[in-house]
């Protein structure tokens, strides 16, 4: 039986598209307290189809899917620009796909301007409108207010009319960041992006027995299998370790090991191939809060996913995207050596103009990541660094970055990395890592 919490997202989430929520009247209908209810909202807020807009109050918005991720809804802009709402409130869950600086005549305006779009503008009347007309929604900067037929307008066209006291430039700035950080978060896979689901995961129950692990394998071919109590929460994980010379009336539950390392559906991906990597481990249930089992994840399925990521387009440029686009690759006498160069931008030093120390350590970690991938080693998993930092380096300058590895194995290697700015050494690391591999 759902919990009152599962009833009230359930309940929430059915909720019409751009419908008011509040805690009394979720209180009132479900027969819950207004605690309850508060947590619930919240939660709904985090899982992405409710949000809270200043002014306005909490609204049913809709959810996000992965393929999408990059689109605003017109409620984000506004909280994003603490804006104030003129008109159309009940398009705020509405997504636009760009925005448009109405710094035009009205009529040039009419070829830039389709549905679905923002278009920023001052106090032009006539521009409101025709954006409106042509299924836009408007944002007024500057503070200004506009008339009430374009408010009328705006609701009847059921889209958002918002004021903001920025400017032009800041407002196109703060938006286009947004869009920036969206997309950045789109190329992050998720654990619920690639799990196996609960109806395709095979699994035993602690009242089976010994016996029941071989049929489960026979029928299967695995041989990890997670095991749940009558009510589907996780007690332990059974393996062929297990049940080596164990009688097969024995129960499971006295056969598994307890207490298993599990992860949540939120969870990254990478940080569930070094869990994976560090613990030695095929596969990880995935739980709930509660130790609900959902699903399982494989050594497989983490491979598949980071070799997909690896093929994605870089669209979203992050910090370490950035300075990895500043190294490279630099011939050598010796053809089975790899050094890289690497120019020190003004965004990469530190308050008194020389190199960051956090920029330091992640150019060593991508040379090693990309000195190893020139060995056939993919998927590494940085385990330590000693970092020696002996002179400052200016904004400007280009250092030569030298790896040379100490030991290589199948799992584990060991790489010293030197930095070298017109030829005299500057810095240097010796990193640890692990691999994992088919």
């Amino acid at each position: 039986m759902a919990t009152k919490h599962e009833q009230i997202l359930k309940y929430i989430e059915e909720l019409a598209v751009g419908e008011k929520i509040s805690v009394r009247k979720i209180a009132k209908n479900l027969h819950v307290s207004e605690g309850t209810a508060y947590r619930a909202i919240k939660d709904a807020e985090i899982v992405g189809f409710v949000s809270t807009i200043k002014r306005v109050g909490t609204i049913r918005i809709e959810r996000k899917q992965k393929d999408s991720i990059e689109k605003l809804t017109y409620a984000e802009i506004v909280n994003m620009i603490d804006g104030q709402v003129l008109g159309g409130r009940a398009g705020l869950h509405k997504s636009l796909n760009k925005f448009v600086i109405g710094a035009m005549t009205v009529e040039a305006m009419e070829r830039y301007t389709d549905a679905g779009n923002l278009v920023i503008v001052g106090n032009r009347v006539g521009a409101q409108e025709l954006a409106l007309e042509r299924g836009a929604a408007v944002l007024i900067t500057g503070g200004f207010d506009t008339v009430d037929s374009v408010k009328k307008l705006a609701d009847e066209k059921e889209l958002p009319i918002l004021s903001t006291t920025y400017d032009t430039f800041t407002v196109a700035t703060m938006i286009n960041r947004a869009i920036f950080d969206q997309l950045i978060k789109k190329e992050v896979v998720f654990v619920e992006d690639i799990l196996t689901p609960l109806e395709k995961t095979a699994y035993l129950s602690t009242s089976d027995r010994v016996e029941d692990w071989y049929k489960k394998e026979t029928s299967t071919g695995h041989s990890r299998f997670p095991v749940v109590n009558k009510a589907m929460r996780l007690s332990g994980m059974i393996t062929s370790k297990d049940v080596i010379d164990k009688n097969l009336s024995i129960s499971i539950e006295r056969a598994m090991t307890k207490n298993p390392l599990t992860v949540g559906p939120k969870m990254s991906v990478a940080s569930v191939s070094h869990m994976m990597i560090w613990e030695g481990i095929e596969v990880i249930p995935v739980v709930k809060d509660d130790l609900t089992l959902i699903g399982i994840v494989s050594r497989q399925d983490i491979l598949k996913s980071l070799q997909m990521i690896q093929r994605q387009p870089q669209i979203g440029e992050t910090i370490d995207d950035t300075i990895t686009n500043q190294l490279i690759e630099k011939t050598t006498d010796d053809a089975s050596e790899l050094d890289f160069q690497f120019t020190v931008t003004p965004q990469m030093t530190n308050s008194i103009g020389t190199l960051s120390y956090g920029v330091f350590t992640q150019i060593v970690c991508d040379v090693v990541q990309q000195k190893l991938f020139s060995l056939k080693k993919r998927n590494v998993a940085i385990e330590n660094i000693s970092i020696y930092f002996l002179k400052p380096v200016q904004m400007d300058a280009t250092i030569v970055i030298k790896p040379r590895i100490l030991e290589i194995g199948r799992k584990a290697g060991k790489i010293d990395i030197e930095l070298y700015l017109e030829g005299i050494l500057v810095g240097k690391a010796i990193v640890a890592c692990q691999m994992m591999e088919r």
